[in-house]
């Protein structure tokens, strides 16, 4: 068993100067190499639907593609700044509402605000690119890893889907965004555990319960709050892909998870929380402070108490906390999942719905590129 400051570098997990210490040491690398040391699995079952739920899962893949180049209207304008003064006036500003009288803000015009709202976008939408590079390169390593037929069909799938969303969300920042940023160190830290780890059901865990999960919940508040027509229906486009791809790792591990041993739960409870740390750490964007000319150390302590920013971190874990329940992993031996995420706030939302049913709510309209699929 392991303690915090063991499994994420620190006693206290709201320790500002270890979170910063954190940071991505070549921006410029073009290419990043991980170890990757799992074992690719033959199977010679080749009986389809022995896993029904997977089975359904992988029949539903296949009718559900889309094609990011001719479904999604490109030809829309995007004016950044219209988009950031649209979210302030919805009260989505950190200023909205805080005394900010003796802080660096204390100054700071309207212009200074359109901004930081613009780096903020870029910031985030390069994240989600980076995000989902990785699922592509964990879902490709569950097609080797897994011994089951039916998860290999269905992961397979999600291999073109994951492609599919890298190349619309490089195309949305490369055209109608203003800028890139590299990867966010904590997620880039997440991302090579995941894949550095030769167990086939931590790639699940990390990818298709957590990584996946954080955002699914993420896209989610994304659309609801987007002025822009053209990333509200890209969004949503990947949202009814990765309520499937969660879906896969809920109804994967169940059946797996069941057959562990405590001492190998005790290890999922532990992965699970440390990568909730990394990826809650990642949401403080100290790339876009050090870019406005900021030093974080002394914004994020008034970042951090902001209600809207702890209430948009809280929002992110509403599929992680559930789908971990339904995994048995909260109150698994002592309950140490339990208390971890109580610690971190998000407890209150395990009775919400889990992602192993839910996903048909996600599913888009029939028919690939019809033109129901613009209204989405």
């Amino acid at each position: 068993m392991s303690s915090t400051e063991h499994l994420i570098g620190r006693a206290d997990v709201n320790d500002l100067e270890a979170i910063l210490s954190i940071t991505n040491t070549d921006v410029d690398e073009l290419v990043h190499a991980v170890e990757d040391n799992a074992d690719a699995i033959f199977t010679w079952n080749y009986e389809k639907g022995e896993r029904p739920a997977l089975n359904k899962l992988y029949e539903k893949a296949k009718t559900s593609q889309w094609n990011g180049e001719t479904d999604l209207p490109w030809e829309t304008d995007v004016d950044q700044e219209q988009v950031v003064l649209a979210n302030a006036a919805a009260g989505a500003g950190l200023d909205d509402g805080m005394d900010l009288t003796g802080t660096g803000f204390e100054h700071w015009t309207d212009q200074d605000w359109v901004k930081m709202g613009i780096e903020s976008q870029n910031w985030t939408l390069s994240q989600f690119l980076h995000g989902e590079q990785g699922a592509l390169l964990c879902t490709a390593k569950i097609v080797e890893t897994v011994p089951w037929i039916d998860a290999k069909y269905y992961a397979a799938t999600q291999v073109m889907d994951e492609a599919r969303h890298v190349e619309v969300f490089a195309k949305y920042l490369d055209t109608k965004l203003s800028g890139h940023y590299p990867i966010n160190s904590h997620l880039k830290m997440l991302l090579d555990d995941i894949i550095d780890d030769s167990r086939w059901d931590m790639t699940y865990l990390g990818m298709q319960i957590m990584v996946e999960g954080l955002a699914l919940a993420a896209f989610s508040l994304a659309h609801q709050t987007t002025p822009d027509p053209l990333l509200k229906q890209l969004l949503r486009y990947v949202m009814s892909d990765e309520a499937r791809h969660v879906a896969f790792g809920v109804l994967s591990l169940k059946e797996y998870y069941a057959e562990l041993s405590q001492a190998e739960i005790r290890e999922r409870q532990e992965f699970a929380f440390e990568a909730a740390v990394r990826m809650r750490d990642r949401f403080l964007q100290q790339e876009v402070w050090e870019r406005m000319g900021i030093e974080p150390r002394k914004v994020l302590p008034l970042v951090m108490a902001s209600p809207q920013r702890a209430l948009f971190q809280q929002m992110l874990f509403t599929k992680i906390v559930p789908n971990c329940k339904k995994l048995g992993l909260l109150d698994a031996g002592d309950g140490w999942l339990r208390q971890r995420f109580g610690e971190l706030g998000v407890i209150q939302f395990e009775d919400w719905q889990d992602t192993g049913e839910e996903y048909d709510a996600f599913a888009l309209s029939p028919g690939a590129g019809s033109d129901d699929r613009r209204s989405a």
